[in-house]
């Protein structure tokens, strides 16, 4: 039997922007798979990808283009009908901050391939503010681009939420996440797992608060929280019927 929630999510089409490659999983991979499984839609846009050595030193430098080779096995593993990366460039990555928002703005709004104007997304999912300047950065600009507007003049997202993420605990109190939209993933919290698993060069050991260990604790928690096995918890910035 089709369940009112999902005969919703199936007439879905929800874009997902993501300042790094993996935020996209870290927030709403669950989200996604349950989508693609009903028969919507999934589009990822992803801000900056680069090379980059982890803050303990003992790795190499982790090479932008291996970033885009795990990228696109999640992408395909996930069965994401599109996704784009805006920025590829040593210089931007890690430092979305220093651009003019408007930039990043008219990339959102109507630059990308996959930009408002153009997609239409029925389901905008944005990464809420945090300690990270990218996610910031992305955060702001993602926040203007969907402004409220006249639907005949500038395309309305009519659910725009902020998706979680393992590192918001460290945050300033008035910025707490307070989820108040959740998605039941109880059935695709294993490939919510299988897709952060296949970043390889971002794994972190068990104790780490981004390892796929705590990914899993946090969705069941979150899971707890609304009565089912896993859920993936957002902030709804707006809902409109």
């Amino acid at each position: 039997m089709t369940t009112p929630e999902d005969a919703f999510l199936s007439k879905q089409r929800m874009l997902v922007i993501a300042p790094h490659a993996d935020d996209e999983c870290f927030g709403c991979a669950g989200t996604m798979a349950r989508i693609k499984s009903l028969g919507g839609e999934v589009y990822v846009i992803v801000c900056s990808v680069g090379d980059l050595k982890h803050y303990d030193g003992k790795d190499e430098i982790v090479t932008g283009s291996r970033r885009i080779e795990e990228l696109e096995g999640v992408m395909q593993f996930l069965h994401v009908d599109d996704w784009d990366v805006l920025y590829r460039d040593a210089d931007s990555h890690l430092r979305l901050d220093a651009m003019p928002r408007r930039d990043l703005i008219a990339k959102f709004e109507r630059e990308s391939k996959l930009a408002l104007d153009r997609l239409q997304p029925t389901i905008l999912a944005i990464p809420v503010g945090s300690y990270n300047q990218d996610h910031e950065a992305v955060f702001r600009a993602a926040f203007t681009a969907a402004r409220p507007g006249v639907p005949s003049i500038k395309p309305f997202q009519r659910i725009v939420l902020g998706y979680d993420n393992t590192s918001l605990f460290w945050s300033l109190e008035r910025e707490k996440f307070h989820p108040n939209f959740y998605v039941d993933i109880t059935s695709f919290l294993g490939d919510k797992l299988a897709a952060l698993e296949m970043y390889e060069s971002q794994q972190r050991a068990p104790i780490h608060h981004s390892s796929v260990q705590n990914v899993e604790y946090i969705a069941r928690v979150r899971g707890r929280e609304i009565s089912v096995d896993a859920a993936e918890a957002y902030m709804c910035f707006r809902h409109v019927l």
